[in-house]
């Protein structure tokens, strides 16, 4: 068989073996080469070598000649050094790596894909091949390996971390198979052990969470038996006594005889319910020994060292600090540490940003670094480890850091703060300024950082998890970033509430306060309802009113009150009751129910009851779109209305500009406008909100497109009727069947802001204001 010939079913199965292999090893093999690079140690070459053979060996079964050639040609190099008759230079490393980075391609690609990709690539491959071996030779290679165009960098990194794929001309087909290692770098680890989908391991971890539950449940039944046996010594000792009474007053002796065979009888029934109790104890203690085991494990199954998160890393910093002229001594440590896989998924773009921030802009170059009489070679570490419960992950270097001074000043140069508080703030304060979406010391923007975005993305995925992260600086000697994250996403403990006569949950760690107040501690400021807390006005929204749920019969006079945030807002809810913290077991909703507004996830309680976990991200930006462009009934006050008198027209547009644009264009015309930011928001919108009598919507939106908010209203007998009108820059006659299709009375372009083609339209379908 050669690389073009053709493959049956079960060639192709052994390809699959093959690129499992090769995937393994060449993970190795680049970890390995980055680290023989920076640490010289010819016993690390040993382990090199054999990853190279195997791949040959793995290569030659299955008939894949070209991949041969090149193992071939690295053990070659590999086992020259190993003998010492060469000292591998960095000119060596970058080789083999190009060699390795042909091999990782490969095992990210389909296994029917393989031949027809070696095929193509043929020639390069050989090239690369023959360079390889005579690098050992100790001349210079014919073709400078600066310019060697076939290395396809499968870990080559653009600035927000996304693989960047190299010019079609360079290597032909091979820009998009090159972005899939990271696509999927997670589920090739389980292929080594047992291939799960991830799907049945949710589910499966529901079903034990539920055992573990149901196991609670039997301790308030071992409880109700002891009360039917009190209650069963009670009858024994009245009958008892009622035996005696007969036998003083000489009752007819066959009452007495019955009497005594009921007790009797009730003696076997004593003796036979404490048996059965004692087995129901045995088994109860069991049943909660197997179900806390079985959830312990399946819990396990779910945790994956971290170091399966981070095998791309070592080289990225390799490349990147060649590329920046900077010696970079980085460190792991911490690697066994265990992770769930969840939180390990999403770690990938956030360390990968602190890194590449941490090489580009906090390690200084040798030059600059000898200047400040710091070694030529700057430090970087990544640790991970647990701590008190949660998962810490440092990231720290011995870089220039963070000038204080200047950091104030470009906040008060932003307009962030005023001159006044800026000086009020501490230094932890201000460093909390560097993850505001946007914001950048940094001088200039470069193809690596400076645009404000990667701390953006480490603050978002840690306050999605319930985490948490602080910086810290020392100027001139370096900055750490310290992240906090909870050890699992499956268990997640949390403050229950009472709201309606049913149970709520509210993750703790997106708990800022609970406050109980008195009503009269309100006030009302632009008829909006607010509580001055650490001279902060708090907007105050009744729950009852965001979830459209009964509220009580009786007014309380006090309020309990949950404050949330999220980076922008902070809101108090008030709910019925505080029932008390518990730790539930979390179980994901079924994915036909679509995005419920609001709601994250359920659990049961230990009384069986079910519960919603509230998704606090999404609950602050209701209460935001309630409070800024709602109608707000006042906490405890029914129908009254705030808003009213001209028509209301709902907005949906993710772009704030068009947003605004479109807002201004129908207020200028009389109309009351209330906007949102996507289809999921201007769905919620549409519950929370009564007397909106026209939507205008875009199509290309985040989290729920024009196009499904459009059939979900028309799937509503409330919203069926509902004129819509689309405003797209999206002009083709298909997008414009599509749109009226879902069900859209206007498709217009976003030119028609330019004339009168928007106002014409919303005057059409609803009149005049």
């Amino acid at each position: 068989m050669s690389e073009s010939g053709a493959f049956d079913m079960a060639d192709l199965s052994m390809l699959d073996l093959f690129r499992i292999e090769a995937e393994n090893y060449a993970k190795v093999l680049d970890k390995g080469l980055v680290e023989v690079e920076n640490q010289g140690s010819p016993e690390g070459i040993e382990p090199l070598m054999r990853a190279a053979h195997s791949i040959k060996g793995a290569a030659r079964i299955v008939g894949l000649d070209l991949v041969v050639t090149l193992a071939h040609a690295m053990e070659d190099v590999l086992s020259a050094a190993q003998k010492g008759a060469i000292i591998l230079s960095p000119h060596h490393i970058d080789l083999l790596l190009q060699g390795n980075d042909i091999l990782s391609l490969l095992s990210s690609l389909n296994a029917s894909e393989i031949p027809q990709w070696l095929s193509h690539e043929g020639p390069r491959v050989e090239a690369l091949s023959s360079i390889i071996r005579e690098s050992q030779s100790g001349g210079t290679p014919a073709t400078p390996v600066a310019a060697f165009p076939d290395a396809p960098a499968a870990n080559r990194t653009g600035a927000d971390g996304t693989l960047t794929a190299l010019p079609e001309d360079v290597v032909p087909h091979t820009a998009s198979v090159m972005e899939k290692p990271q696509e999927r770098p997670q589920e090739r680890v389980e292929e080594t052990s047992v291939r799960v989908v991830s799907e049945s391991l949710n589910r499966l971890m529901g079903l034990a969470g539920e055992c573990l539950v149901q196991a609670n449940l039997t301790k308030p039944f071992s409880s109700s038996l002891l009360t039917v046996k009190d209650l069963h010594l009670e009858l024994t000792s009245s009958l008892e006594e009622l035996l005696h009474s007969m036998q003083r007053k000489a009752a007819p002796k066959g009452l007495r005889e019955r009497l005594g065979e009921v007790l009797s009888t009730l003696d076997h029934v004593r003796n036979l319910m404490g048996d059965h109790m004692e087995k129901f104890d045995a088994f109860t203690r069991s049943l909660e020994r197997l179900a806390d085991q079985l959830y312990s494990e399946v819990l396990a199954i779910r945790m994956r060292p971290f170091s399966d998160g981070i095998p791309g890393f070592p080289r990225m910093i390799r490349d990147l600090a060649k590329e920046l002229g900077k010696k970079v001594n980085f460190r792991v440590t911490g690697e066994a540490t265990r992770v769930d896989r969840d939180i390990l998924e999403r770690l990938e773009a956030p360390l990968t940003h602190l890194l590449r921030n941490a090489v580009d802009h906090g390690l200084e170059t040798p030059e600059e670094r000898l200047a400040a009489s710091k070694p030529p070679e700057g430090s970087l570490l990544l640790e991970a480890r647990h701590s008190s419960g949660t998962l810490h992950i440092m990231v720290a270097d011995d870089g220039r850091g963070v000038d204080i001074e200047k950091l104030r000043g470009k906040i008060i140069r932003d307009g962030r703060v005023s001159r006044e508080m800026a000086a009020t703030l501490t230094q932890g304060e201000l460093l909390d300024f560097l993850f505001l979406p946007g914001f950048s010391t940094a001088s200039e923007v470069t193809e690596v950082s400076g645009r404000g975005v990667g701390l953006d993305v480490v603050m978002s995925m840690v306050e999605a998890v319930g985490g948490s992260v602080r910086a810290e600086s020392d100027w001139g000697k370096g900055m750490a970033f310290h992240l906090h994250l909870p050890l699992t996403l499956s268990v997640v403990r949390g403050l229950v509430v009472n709201i309606g006569g049913e149970p709520y949950a509210i993750p703790l760690a997106r708990i800022d306060r609970i406050l109980q107040i008195g009503k009269e501690d309100l006030r009302i400021l632009e008829d909006k309802q607010f509580y001055t807390y650490e001279n902060q006005h708090l907007g105050i929204v009744d729950a009852h009113q965001l979830l459209e749920t009964q509220p009580p019969g009786e007014v309380s006079s006090e309020l309990r009150i949950v404050v949330v945030s999220d980076r922008l807002n902070r809101y108090g809810l008030v709910v019925d009751g505080f029932v008390g913290e518990k730790e539930l077991v979390v179980i994901p909703l079924d994915t036909r129910l679509g995005k419920i507004p609001n709601i994250s996830a359920g659990a049961i309680l230990e009384n069986g009851a079910p519960a919603l976990i509230f998704d606090v991200d999404d609950l602050v930006r209701s209460i935001d779109n309630l409070l800024t462009h709602g109608r707000l009934k006042r906490v405890r006050e029914k129908g009254e209305k705030i808003y009213g008198g001209r028509k209301q027209v709902l907005v949906v547009d993710d772009s704030l500009t068009v947003r605004e644009v479109e807002r201004r264009l129908l207020e200028n015309r009389g109309y009351d406008v209330t906007v949102g930011v996507d289809g999921m928001d201007g769905w919620n919108l549409l519950q929370v909100g009564s007397g909106i009598e026209l939507v205008v919507s875009d199509i290309d939106m985040p989290r729920m497109n024009g196009i499904e908010f459009i059939r979900r209203m028309r799937s509503d007998p409330r919203f069926k009727n509902l004129p819509v009108i689309i405003v797209s820059y999206k002009d083709r006659e298909e997008d414009r069947i599509k749109g009226l299709e879902a069900g859209a009375n206007y498709y217009l372009t976003k030119s028609s802001f330019h004339d009168e083609g928007l106002t014409n339209a919303v005057r059409d379908l609803i009149g005049e204001p």
